[in-house]
């Protein structure tokens, strides 16, 4: 019988048709072609493998929660204290006890087309999730931490169910109805809080991207807000917005831009 073409193999381990059995079988192939496949193969499995490990370390904060008898578990993070415009967002997250997003990581290690794919299938398959902004004339009444928690704690209030029990980044949350854990680098150590941190980054990019439509000499669509060079001069040569932090040194030394 004539041997499978290259291409054929190809595919059919590409697709997983072939067994364990079949795939030994082809190892005593000696055309070069097929040994290069292979080798590709073995270090896409590899590449799975830690993926697959990576992911089960992120949720033993999930796992010692569901063991403690919690049922609703919610991942809570904000993003953009940074930034010299624009909102604090915040996130808060349900996942299923069986939910699983191999790659999932802290949003800033992800790039913009992962997290938007991501931050769709987390939406998709989420029990429940709510997004927070609170704005800048906020933010610089009660400065950026407590502006940050208030975001977090309004977030989690929208949740429905509400959680048994919350995985918080890094952040102490007093007067939420129920347990938690702020944990530090969170949005790398819990697929909760990972979800959220992504639900988070991509809400805000978009924020700031429309915000791009209207004052676009600031460069907002490519550093949402932060102080970029190209904000810096922008900020020397037109003024502010009444989107940017007054509070935020430079932002301060300003006048209010003319800008329309």
């Amino acid at each position: 019988m004539k041997p499978a073409s290259i291409a054929s193999i190809k595919t059919q381990l590409n697709n997983g048709e072939l067994t364990n059995v079949e795939i030994e079988e082809l190892y005593k192939d000696s055309r070069k072609g097929v040994q290069a496949i292979l080798k590709r193969y073995e270090k896409q499995q590899e590449k799975q493998e830690a993926l697959k490990q990576a992911f089960i370390k992120m949720n033993v904060y999930e796992n010692k929660a569901y063991g403690n008898g919690n049922d609703y578990i919610a991942g809570v993070d904000e993003v953009g204290r940074g930034p010299l415009a624009g909102p604090v967002v915040a996130a808060a997250v349900i996942l299923p006890k069986d939910f699983e997003l191999l790659g999932i990581n802290d949003s800033k290690k992800l790039s913009e087309e992962q997290r938007n794919t991501y931050s769709d299938y987390i939406k998709q398959h989420a029990i429940a999730y709510q997004i927070s902004f609170i704005d800048n004339t906020t933010i610089d009444k009660i400065n950026i931490y407590e502006a940050s928690k208030q975001a977090m704690k309004q977030a989690i209030s929208g949740l429905d169910p509400y959680p048994d029990h919350a995985l918080i980044d890094a952040v102490p949350l007093e007067g939420i109805n129920c347990t938690y854990e702020a944990i530090i680098k969170g949005d790398s150590a819990s697929v909760h809080i990972a979800a959220a941190s992504i639900l988070a980054k991509v809400a805000r990019d978009n924020w700031m991207k429309e915000l791009h439509e209207k004052y676009p000499v600031y460069g907002f669509n490519s550093n949402m807000g932060y102080g970029t060079k190209e904000h810096l001069q922008a900020l020397e040569k037109y003024g502010t917005t009444p989107y940017h932090r007054y509070s935020f040194a430079p932002v301060h030394k300003y006048p209010i831009a003319s800008l329309k």
